[in-house]
């Protein structure tokens, strides 16, 4: 065997210095790989610090048409109540439905229903038997959601305990709509959709012609992470304050609790306490979430299987799993 002569040996190592490095995995592959592997996921994006890191549709109508959020809608429309507040288009959290939208109040109604303040509304703490569940399908069958959610009975004070309620939320809407002499979809596409430059299409409205607050916005996947982003920089977007800083900071202070996850809720957000600081989220039925730690690094969004639910013992919980065991610690 010839020897390896010094000139050589220096050439050998020179050439191996001059080599590129060997491409290293991103540990971003192995969140991808983690989300493909639940089989209701349809697409998912993270950005940190403002800069995508990780966007796949692996199922699903892709990544720039619209996908239906389902209650995240509900989100939306709390982000919609700040504007307006800011704008003055109503007085503060704590107006009343009466005073904000009089018409709203159905003839007869028990007295306390046109005392519910807005905060009221906004946090699910009307005290309204509920019209979501197994009460969705009679409400929608109804010939006035408004009328039909504030007539039925109070099963608990309003203030009180948190009642998961699509028809809250709507009432809110119809009355920020009121209030306002413009639709809901008018007022999203105006405060939240120009500014952030992202389509709102058009969405279910109820047999009033109002656009259901609560339920069925739809936005693209790309569109919900802006959304997640502007709540990241508190409520900022490309040098604009399209929500108000002080209103993003309400919406973390946790003001009632879900009985189903355990999750606390503030203004329209679920909050869930990180080593990263507390995170912002939206969600919707079948796993659709916006996501965001206002002040921190981390904005995503998820979308899923908008017709199978995502129970938070199942697959709301394995999303909640994706983003605490391999999102997080690379934020």
């Amino acid at each position: 065997m010839p020897r390896l002569t010094r000139r050589a040996a220096l050439a050998g190592a020179a050439s191996l210095l001059a080599a590129p490095a060997l491409a290293q995995p991103s540990p971003w592959g192995a969140v991808a790989e983690a989300a493909r592997s639940l089989a209701q996921l349809h697409s998912v994006l993270v950005a940190l610090d403002g800069e995508t890191v990780l966007e796949r549709a692996f199922r699903g109508p892709g990544l720039d048409r619209p996908a239906n959020t389902k209650s995240v809608s509900k989100s939306l429309v709390a982000l919609l109540l700040g504007v307006a507040i800011d704008r003055g288009a109503v007085p503060s959290v704590r107006a009343t439905l009466a005073e904000v939208a009089p018409a709203l109040v159905p003839p007869g109604a028990d007295p306390r229903v046109g005392a519910l303040t807005l905060e009221d509304l906004v946090t699910l703490r009307a005290g309204l038997q509920p019209t979501s569940g197994g009460n969705y399908a009679g409400w929608i069958a109804s010939g006035d959601w408004v009328r039909d959610a504030l007539s039925r009975p109070f099963v608990a004070e309003p203030g009180g305990r948190m009642i998961y309620s699509t028809g809250t939320t709507h009432v809110l809407g119809a009355a920020l709509s009121e209030a306002t002499g413009r639709s809901l979809l008018a007022l999203a596409r105006d405060w939240l959709g120009g500014p952030l430059g992202i389509e709102i299409p058009a969405w279910t409205r109820d047999p009033q012609g109002r656009y259901l607050g609560g339920n069925e916005m739809a936005l693209s996947p790309r569109a919900m992470l802006r959304v997640a982003e502007m709540m990241r920089r508190r409520g900022e977007w490309e040098g604009r304050q399209v929500v108000p800083r002080d209103w993003v900071a309400a919406s973390l202070r946790p003001v009632t609790g879900s009985p189903f996850s355990g999750l606390a809720y503030g203004y329209g957000w679920f909050l869930q306490s990180t080593p990263r600081g507390r995170m912002a989220i939206a969600r919707g039925y079948g796993g659709q979430v916006i996501a965001a730690i206002p002040g921190g690094r981390l904005a995503l969004a998820i979308t899923s299987d908008p017709t199978r639910p995502a129970r938070s013992g199942g697959y709301f919980g394995d999303l909640m799993d994706l983003i605490g065991r391999e999102v997080l610690p690379l934020a």
